[in-house]
């Protein structure tokens, strides 16, 4: 009698749906993306919300607000996931 299989078929890793936040300054400080994106009404409130707990960098929860963001790092704040995409450009 078969209960239950021992072996689980692997998880694929569904990708998010993300916006590419275009920085020309490398590396950019966390509030900043937040400003950048309208996701909040100031700096200062990006940055209560970051001491808050409520923004993730690559996966973590991050409370640094002056953490130092470069290319190909993912934020995530209120479910939205942003890649940092650095142009080169001014």
């Amino acid at each position: 009698m078969v209960i239950g299989r021992r072996k689980k078929p692997p998880v694929m890793a569904q990708e998010l749906p993300h916006i590419v936040v275009e920085v020309n300054v490398e590396p950019i400080e966390l509030y900043k993306i937040l400003k950048i994106e309208n996701l909040v009404e100031g700096g200062g409130e990006a940055k209560i919300r970051i001491a808050d707990g409520e923004v993730m960098l690559n996966g973590l929860i991050e409370t640094r607000k002056r953490k130092k963001v470069y290319h190909g790092d993912e934020v995530e704040y209120q479910g939205q996931l942003m890649k940092v995409h650095f142009t080169g450009k001014e």
